[in-house]
């Protein structure tokens, strides 16, 4: 049997903003000097899913050309998505639904069954870094906790609307038993919401039947000026008197180090788990 040559790429959703493939890009600088020391990944890569390259199939094409036996797959995803659990299975040749397939093609993005074999870690959910990220967050906005509601936006998808709500509930429940605030929705900024800003107004409005204030925190990988300068902006400028009532940074999850530590030991032990085999 040859030797192993292992592989790492960092998979995430895409995005036609720059500023947002750029974090992602950063993601995978601040990472590589930690995973690389341990001597067992030998490549870090970043792909970008869908909008633009380098693609999952351009990245597994690179490895397959260099010689590598296993690829470490690191989802840069929040919880489970068809994303998640159709597609990157199915681009990396997992999976071989023909339904997928065809929408795969149809939205142009290349299908390719690497001969290296294919590890895929769990999501970001699994790290239990979300919480502490949007209580930091949350704090960095709060002046009066009894009076301020939580509103989290996010972009979901349609088909795990319950899991999506149930990781809302899980980063809000968090943020108020360490803050003090004591009601949270959540609300839409994409996906879902098919990019209308009236549905993050509607979950502003929805906070401030009870509360003076609303605390707006995007739940997104990355910034981009779509989402969190024009979807979630405009939503906010829908509510009245959004001056005084609504706080918020368009901000977003990355950079975060905590994150940075979950790639980094996620990666080290899948890659330790393949070396012992």
């Amino acid at each position: 049997m040859s030797k192993q040559k292992i592989g790492l790429l960092l998979v995430n959703h895409g995005s036609h903003s720059v500023t947002w493939r750029q974090a992602l890009l950063d993601l995978e600088t601040r990472v590589r000097d930690a995973i690389l020391a341990e001597g067992i990944v030998q490549e870090i890569k970043t792909a970008f899913m869908e909008y633009t390259e380098p693609s999952i199939a351009t990245r597994m094409k690179e490895f397959d050309q260099a010689g590598f036996t296993d690829v470490i797959i690191v989802p840069i995803f929040l919880t489970i998505s068809p994303h998640s659990f159709d597609d990157i299975p199915t681009i990396l040749g997992q999976k071989d639904d023909p339904q997928i397939i065809a929408s795969l093609q149809q939205e142009k993005i290349e299908r390719y069954p690497a001969q290296a074999k294919t590890h895929i870690a769990p999501l970001l959910d699994f790290s239990n870094t979300l919480p502490k990220n949007v209580l930091r967050r949350s704090q960095a906005l709060s002046q009066q906790p009894e009076k301020e509601g939580l509103v989290l936006i996010g972009y979901g998808d349609e088909t795990y609307d319950k899991e999506w709500g149930e990781l809302f509930n899980v980063v809000a429940e968090h943020v108020k038993q360490n803050i003090g605030i004591s009601e949270h929705n959540h609300g839409w900024c994409g996906h879902i919401a098919h990019y209308n800003p009236a549905e993050t107004t509607k979950a502003i409005q929805s906070a401030l039947e009870n509360k003076e204030v609303a605390l707006v925190v995007p739940v997104l990988v990355a910034y981009d000026e779509m989402f969190q300068g024009n979807i979630i902006r405009r939503g906010i400028e829908g509510v009245e008197n959004f001056d005084a009532r609504v706080r918020y940074t368009p901000d977003a999850i990355l950079p975060d180090s905590d994150i940075e530590n979950w790639v980094v030991r996620i990666s080290n032990e899948y890659a330790r788990e393949i070396a012992l085999n």
